[in-house]
């Protein structure tokens, strides 16, 4: 389908979402939610599609949500509608991995969708921030969440209470991102990341995604539980079998998804 507020490129197999508001600095809207939840879709549903990044301008990455879009708006409204979780579920529940690579702000809506994603490459220009304090309202795509379980109590609270920013040299400090590279390699970095997942048995890789998402939603018992099973789980797959093989013969493994 051909969207309006995001660019689609697909290439060895990596989808490259790019977020295409740039009069509103990339201010998530429904139209812009609902394209981007399609896109992410089709991405997953797409076999030749290993990995998909997410991404905006130099200058925004989001700058939040749009406000105008929701000014008007009641609680009656908001809560019926349940305003954007639909979209953001999909994100949400992609099996496949998620790149968030991020310069300029991260704002509000901006940085939770971040969050959503599976990891952070940030350029060196890159602040993040939940300002929604200054709206009268909180964070309502999980930033509450997410952002204090990555950065601990105290340094959410303060963000979330007085809407200050974090630049991206603290953010890496923080365990908010994973790495911060010069806002001129930030696309090359975050694509050679993602190209290095696409080498890998894709089993293998939703294996991985599935056991680190739970350690966020169970104790650590059951964690390493499910974690178990799952490695006693892949000994059933060819590629466990190609993988060990190919260490063995020191050569590259030719992974199948089987």
């Amino acid at each position: 389908m051909a969207f309006k507020t995001i660019v689609v490129e697909t290439e060895d197999h990596v989808a490259l979402i790019r977020l295409n508001r740039p009069d509103a600095m990339n201010a998530l809207n429904a139209q812009l939610l609902g394209e981007l939840a399609q896109a992410v879709s089709e991405a997953e549903a797409n076999e030749k599609v290993r990995a998909i990044i997410v991404t905006g301008s130099e200058k925004a990455f989001a700058a939040g949500v749009d406000i105008k879009e929701m000014a008007e708006r009641s609680f009656v409204d908001v809560f019926m509608g349940d305003m954007f979780v639909r979209d953001v579920g999909v994100i949400e529940r992609c099996r496949k991995p998620i790149i968030a690579a991020v310069s300029g702000y991260a704002l509000g809506g901006g940085c939770e969708l971040a969050l959503m994603c599976d990891f952070i490459i940030a350029s060196d220009s890159a602040k993040f921030g939940q300002p929604e304090i200054n709206l009268g309202i909180v964070a309502g795509l999980g930033g509450t969440q997410r952002l204090t379980r990555l950065v601990g109590k105290s340094k959410a609270m303060e963000m979330h209470l007085t809407g200050r920013f974090m630049d991206a040299e603290e953010a890496e400090r923080s365990g908010l991102v994973s790495r911060v590279v010069p806002a001129k390699k930030l696309m090359d970095e975050a694509m050679s990341a993602a190209q290095k997942i696409s080498e890998k048995s894709q089993i293998a890789v939703m294996a991985v995604k599935e056991a680190v998402n739970r350690s966020y939603e169970t104790t650590l018992a059951e964690g390493v539980l499910h974690e178990r099973r799952l490695f006693q789980a892949l000994f059933a797959t060819e590629d466990q079998t190609e993988g060990m093989a190919a260490f063995l013969e020191k050569r590259e493994a030719q992974f199948r998804d089987r």
